[in-house]
Protein backbone atom coordinates (compact mmCIF):
# COMPACT_ATOMS: atom_id res chain seq x y z
CA UNK A 1 0.00 0.00 0.00
CA UNK A 2 1.42 3.35 -1.03
CA UNK A 3 2.32 5.94 1.57
CA UNK A 4 -0.79 7.86 2.67
CA UNK A 5 -3.22 5.53 0.91
CA UNK A 6 -6.29 4.61 2.96
CA UNK A 7 -7.80 1.15 2.54
CA UNK A 8 -11.61 1.04 2.83
CA UNK A 9 -14.63 -0.85 1.54
CA UNK A 10 -16.28 2.11 -0.18
CA UNK A 11 -16.22 2.65 -3.92
CA UNK A 12 -15.26 6.13 -5.05
CA UNK A 13 -16.64 6.61 -8.55
CA UNK A 14 -14.59 8.03 -11.39
CA UNK A 15 -15.44 11.51 -12.75
CA UNK A 16 -18.71 11.15 -14.66
CA UNK A 17 -20.50 13.40 -17.18
CA UNK A 18 -23.95 12.10 -16.23
CA UNK A 19 -24.83 14.50 -13.37
CA UNK A 20 -24.17 17.48 -15.64
CA UNK A 21 -25.89 15.96 -18.68
CA UNK A 22 -28.87 14.92 -16.56
CA UNK A 23 -29.20 18.35 -14.97
CA UNK A 24 -29.11 20.15 -18.31
CA UNK A 25 -31.62 17.69 -19.78
CA UNK A 26 -33.97 18.16 -16.83
CA UNK A 27 -33.77 21.94 -17.25
CA UNK A 28 -34.52 21.67 -20.98
CA UNK A 29 -37.46 19.37 -20.21
CA UNK A 30 -38.85 21.85 -17.65
CA UNK A 31 -38.55 24.72 -20.14
CA UNK A 32 -40.32 22.64 -22.77
CA UNK A 33 -43.11 21.79 -20.33
CA UNK A 34 -43.61 25.49 -19.52
CA UNK A 35 -43.67 26.36 -23.22
CA UNK A 36 -46.17 23.60 -23.85
CA UNK A 37 -48.49 24.76 -21.08
CA UNK A 38 -48.35 28.33 -22.36
CA UNK A 39 -48.38 28.23 -26.14
CA UNK A 40 -47.86 31.98 -26.28
CA UNK A 41 -44.36 31.59 -24.84
CA UNK A 42 -41.92 31.12 -27.75
CA UNK A 43 -44.32 28.96 -29.74
CA UNK A 44 -45.19 25.31 -29.12
CA UNK A 45 -42.76 23.48 -26.86
CA UNK A 46 -43.10 19.86 -27.96
CA UNK A 47 -39.67 19.88 -29.61
CA UNK A 48 -37.98 21.31 -26.52
CA UNK A 49 -39.80 18.92 -24.21
CA UNK A 50 -38.90 15.95 -26.44
CA UNK A 51 -35.25 17.05 -26.50
CA UNK A 52 -35.17 17.19 -22.71
CA UNK A 53 -36.84 13.79 -22.37
CA UNK A 54 -34.37 12.25 -24.81
CA UNK A 55 -31.50 13.73 -22.83
CA UNK A 56 -32.88 12.29 -19.58
CA UNK A 57 -33.37 8.86 -21.19
CA UNK A 58 -29.81 8.99 -22.56
CA UNK A 59 -28.50 9.92 -19.11
CA UNK A 60 -30.39 7.11 -17.40
CA UNK A 61 -29.19 4.50 -19.89
CA UNK A 62 -25.57 5.67 -19.82
CA UNK A 63 -25.44 6.09 -16.05
CA UNK A 64 -26.95 2.68 -15.31
CA UNK A 65 -24.63 1.01 -17.82
CA UNK A 66 -21.73 2.51 -15.87
CA UNK A 67 -23.20 1.19 -12.61
CA UNK A 68 -23.48 -2.30 -14.13
CA UNK A 69 -19.86 -2.08 -15.29
CA UNK A 70 -18.79 -1.08 -11.77
CA UNK A 71 -20.63 -4.08 -10.35
CA UNK A 72 -19.11 -6.44 -12.90
CA UNK A 73 -15.67 -5.05 -12.08
CA UNK A 74 -16.12 -5.92 -8.40
CA UNK A 75 -16.47 -2.35 -7.14
CA UNK A 76 -19.75 -3.10 -5.35
CA UNK A 77 -18.36 -4.40 -2.11
CA UNK A 78 -20.67 -5.67 0.66
CA UNK A 79 -20.71 -2.18 2.19
CA UNK A 80 -21.63 -0.59 -1.15
CA UNK A 81 -24.38 -3.18 -1.64
CA UNK A 82 -25.86 -2.27 1.74
CA UNK A 83 -25.99 1.35 0.60
CA UNK A 84 -27.72 0.32 -2.62
CA UNK A 85 -30.31 -1.65 -0.67
CA UNK A 86 -31.01 1.26 1.67
CA UNK A 87 -31.32 3.56 -1.33
CA UNK A 88 -33.88 1.28 -3.00
CA UNK A 89 -35.82 0.95 0.25
CA UNK A 90 -35.98 4.73 0.66
CA UNK A 91 -37.00 5.14 -2.98
CA UNK A 92 -39.90 2.70 -2.56
CA UNK A 93 -40.87 4.45 0.69
CA UNK A 94 -41.03 7.76 -1.19
CA UNK A 95 -43.19 6.10 -3.84
CA UNK A 96 -45.54 4.85 -1.12
CA UNK A 97 -46.01 8.42 0.09
CA UNK A 98 -46.55 9.54 -3.50
CA UNK A 99 -49.56 7.23 -3.77
CA UNK A 100 -50.72 8.17 -0.28
CA UNK A 101 -51.27 11.66 -1.69
CA UNK A 102 -53.58 10.35 -4.42
CA UNK A 103 -55.50 8.14 -2.03
CA UNK A 104 -55.82 11.11 0.32
CA UNK A 105 -57.30 13.22 -2.48
CA UNK A 106 -59.72 10.43 -3.37
CA UNK A 107 -60.88 9.78 0.18
CA UNK A 108 -61.14 13.52 0.83
CA UNK A 109 -64.09 13.77 -1.54
CA UNK A 110 -65.40 10.18 -1.44
CA UNK A 111 -65.91 10.22 2.34
CA UNK A 112 -67.22 13.80 2.50
CA UNK A 113 -69.31 14.44 -0.62
CA UNK A 114 -71.76 16.57 1.38
CA UNK A 115 -71.26 19.80 3.30
CA UNK A 116 -69.34 19.27 6.54
CA UNK A 117 -68.94 21.52 9.61
CA UNK A 118 -66.68 24.43 8.77
CA UNK A 119 -64.66 26.87 10.85
CA UNK A 120 -65.58 29.89 8.79
CA UNK A 121 -68.18 31.11 6.33
CA UNK A 122 -65.68 30.88 3.45
CA UNK A 123 -64.98 27.23 4.23
CA UNK A 124 -68.71 26.53 4.37
CA UNK A 125 -69.21 28.11 0.96
CA UNK A 126 -66.53 25.81 -0.48
CA UNK A 127 -68.24 22.75 0.98
CA UNK A 128 -71.64 23.81 -0.34
CA UNK A 129 -70.13 24.22 -3.82
CA UNK A 130 -68.71 20.70 -3.52
CA UNK A 131 -72.14 19.35 -2.60
CA UNK A 132 -73.75 21.15 -5.52
CA UNK A 133 -71.26 19.72 -8.01
CA UNK A 134 -71.03 16.18 -6.61
CA UNK A 135 -74.68 15.81 -5.68
CA UNK A 136 -74.11 14.94 -2.05
CA UNK A 137 -73.04 11.35 -2.71
CA UNK A 138 -70.23 9.31 -4.24
CA UNK A 139 -69.83 8.61 -7.14
CA UNK A 140 -71.06 11.99 -8.35
CA UNK A 141 -74.16 12.43 -10.47
CA UNK A 142 -73.73 11.46 -14.09
CA UNK A 143 -70.71 9.20 -13.57
CA UNK A 144 -70.95 5.74 -15.05
CA UNK A 145 -68.32 3.75 -13.17
CA UNK A 146 -66.53 0.61 -14.30
CA UNK A 147 -67.78 -2.83 -13.39
CA UNK A 148 -65.00 -3.93 -10.99
CA UNK A 149 -65.57 -7.60 -11.81
CA UNK A 150 -64.72 -7.21 -15.48
CA UNK A 151 -61.40 -5.75 -16.74
CA UNK A 152 -60.32 -4.47 -13.29
CA UNK A 153 -60.60 -7.98 -11.85
CA UNK A 154 -58.76 -9.43 -14.85
CA UNK A 155 -55.97 -6.88 -14.40
CA UNK A 156 -55.80 -7.81 -10.71
CA UNK A 157 -55.34 -11.47 -11.61
CA UNK A 158 -52.71 -10.55 -14.21
CA UNK A 159 -50.64 -8.60 -11.68
CA UNK A 160 -51.00 -11.26 -8.98
CA UNK A 161 -49.84 -13.88 -11.48
CA UNK A 162 -46.90 -11.67 -12.47
CA UNK A 163 -45.92 -11.47 -8.80
CA UNK A 164 -45.70 -15.26 -8.69
CA UNK A 165 -43.67 -15.48 -11.92
CA UNK A 166 -41.10 -12.93 -10.75
CA UNK A 167 -40.81 -14.84 -7.45
CA UNK A 168 -40.36 -18.05 -9.45
CA UNK A 169 -37.56 -16.36 -11.40
CA UNK A 170 -35.89 -15.25 -8.17
CA UNK A 171 -36.04 -18.73 -6.65
CA UNK A 172 -34.68 -20.19 -9.90
CA UNK A 173 -31.72 -17.81 -9.67
CA UNK A 174 -31.07 -18.81 -6.06
CA UNK A 175 -30.93 -22.45 -7.23
CA UNK A 176 -28.68 -21.68 -10.23
CA UNK A 177 -31.52 -22.53 -12.62
CA UNK A 178 -30.78 -20.25 -15.58
CA UNK A 179 -33.65 -21.56 -17.70
CA UNK A 180 -36.15 -20.99 -14.89
CA UNK A 181 -34.80 -17.48 -14.33
CA UNK A 182 -35.23 -16.50 -17.97
CA UNK A 183 -38.62 -18.20 -18.27
CA UNK A 184 -39.97 -16.51 -15.14
CA UNK A 185 -38.70 -13.08 -16.20
CA UNK A 186 -40.09 -13.52 -19.71
CA UNK A 187 -43.55 -14.36 -18.38
CA UNK A 188 -43.43 -11.42 -15.97
CA UNK A 189 -42.56 -8.98 -18.76
CA UNK A 190 -45.32 -10.38 -20.99
CA UNK A 191 -47.85 -10.06 -18.16
CA UNK A 192 -46.73 -6.49 -17.50
CA UNK A 193 -47.26 -5.58 -21.15
CA UNK A 194 -50.67 -7.31 -21.08
CA UNK A 195 -51.69 -5.30 -18.01
CA UNK A 196 -50.77 -2.05 -19.77
CA UNK A 197 -52.78 -3.07 -22.82
CA UNK A 198 -55.84 -3.89 -20.70
CA UNK A 199 -55.58 -0.54 -18.93
CA UNK A 200 -55.29 1.27 -22.25
CA UNK A 201 -58.40 -0.60 -23.48
CA UNK A 202 -60.22 0.35 -20.28
CA UNK A 203 -59.30 4.03 -20.65
CA UNK A 204 -60.44 4.01 -24.29
CA UNK A 205 -63.90 2.76 -23.22
CA UNK A 206 -64.31 4.91 -20.10
CA UNK A 207 -67.68 6.66 -19.86
CA UNK A 208 -66.02 9.71 -18.25
CA UNK A 209 -62.91 11.76 -18.86
CA UNK A 210 -60.28 13.53 -16.78
CA UNK A 211 -61.56 17.09 -16.89
CA UNK A 212 -64.74 18.65 -15.60
CA UNK A 213 -65.29 16.70 -12.37
CA UNK A 214 -63.41 15.41 -9.35
CA UNK A 215 -64.16 11.73 -9.97
CA UNK A 216 -62.36 11.61 -13.31
CA UNK A 217 -59.45 13.64 -11.97
CA UNK A 218 -58.84 11.44 -8.94
CA UNK A 219 -59.49 8.21 -10.89
CA UNK A 220 -57.12 8.92 -13.75
CA UNK A 221 -54.40 10.43 -11.56
CA UNK A 222 -54.32 7.43 -9.22
CA UNK A 223 -54.71 4.65 -11.78
CA UNK A 224 -52.74 6.50 -14.45
CA UNK A 225 -49.69 7.01 -12.26
CA UNK A 226 -49.92 3.36 -11.26
CA UNK A 227 -50.01 2.45 -14.95
CA UNK A 228 -46.88 4.55 -15.48
CA UNK A 229 -45.19 2.62 -12.66
CA UNK A 230 -46.20 -0.66 -14.31
CA UNK A 231 -44.54 0.48 -17.55
CA UNK A 232 -41.41 1.52 -15.64
CA UNK A 233 -41.36 -1.80 -13.78
CA UNK A 234 -41.82 -3.71 -17.03
CA UNK A 235 -38.84 -1.91 -18.56
CA UNK A 236 -36.87 -2.58 -15.36
CA UNK A 237 -37.61 -6.31 -15.60
CA UNK A 238 -36.95 -6.37 -19.37
CA UNK A 239 -33.46 -5.00 -18.71
CA UNK A 240 -33.00 -7.69 -16.05
CA UNK A 241 -34.12 -10.29 -18.60
CA UNK A 242 -31.49 -9.01 -21.04
CA UNK A 243 -28.82 -9.10 -18.34
CA UNK A 244 -29.91 -12.58 -17.24
CA UNK A 245 -29.54 -13.84 -20.82
CA UNK A 246 -25.99 -12.42 -20.77
CA UNK A 247 -25.20 -14.25 -17.54
CA UNK A 248 -24.80 -11.16 -15.37
CA UNK A 249 -26.62 -12.52 -12.32
CA UNK A 250 -25.22 -15.02 -9.85
CA UNK A 251 -26.80 -16.56 -6.79
CA UNK A 252 -24.36 -14.66 -4.58
CA UNK A 253 -24.75 -11.28 -6.30
CA UNK A 254 -27.88 -10.11 -8.12
CA UNK A 255 -29.11 -6.95 -6.45
CA UNK A 256 -30.15 -5.40 -9.78
CA UNK A 257 -32.74 -8.13 -10.25
CA UNK A 258 -33.68 -8.12 -6.58
CA UNK A 259 -34.41 -4.38 -6.71
CA UNK A 260 -36.61 -4.91 -9.78
CA UNK A 261 -38.53 -7.64 -7.93
CA UNK A 262 -39.03 -5.35 -4.91
CA UNK A 263 -40.36 -2.63 -7.18
CA UNK A 264 -42.70 -5.04 -8.95
CA UNK A 265 -44.16 -6.33 -5.69
CA UNK A 266 -44.69 -2.72 -4.61
CA UNK A 267 -46.61 -2.10 -7.85
CA UNK A 268 -48.72 -5.21 -7.13
CA UNK A 269 -49.63 -4.05 -3.62
CA UNK A 270 -50.59 -0.56 -4.79
CA UNK A 271 -52.89 -2.06 -7.40
CA UNK A 272 -54.63 -4.19 -4.79
CA UNK A 273 -55.43 -1.02 -2.84
CA UNK A 274 -56.59 0.74 -6.02
CA UNK A 275 -58.81 -2.17 -6.98
CA UNK A 276 -60.34 -2.47 -3.51
CA UNK A 277 -60.83 1.26 -2.92
CA UNK A 278 -61.55 2.85 -6.29
CA UNK A 279 -63.04 0.03 -8.33
CA UNK A 280 -64.97 -1.87 -5.65
CA UNK A 281 -65.64 0.35 -2.63
CA UNK A 282 -65.90 3.64 -4.55
CA UNK A 283 -67.78 2.38 -7.58
CA UNK A 284 -71.30 2.61 -6.20
CA UNK A 285 -73.68 0.88 -8.57
CA UNK A 286 -72.13 0.30 -12.03
CA UNK A 287 -74.04 2.32 -14.54
CA UNK A 288 -75.03 4.89 -11.89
Amino acid sequence: MAHGEVKHDYHLVEPSPWPLVGSVSAFVMAVGAVMLMDGKLFGGGWHVLALGLLGIAYTMIGWWIDVVKESRAGDHTPVVQIGLRYGMMLFIASEVMFFVAWFWAYFGVALYPEAVPADSASDLVGQVIRQDFIGGHWPPDGIQTFDPWHIPLLNTLVLLLSGTTVTWAHHALLHNNQRGLIAGLTLTVVLGVFFSYLQYYEYEHAAFNYSGHIYGATFFMATGFHGAHVIIGTIFLAVCLLRASMGHFRREKHFGFEAAAWYWHFVDVVWLFLFAVIYVWGAGTPGH
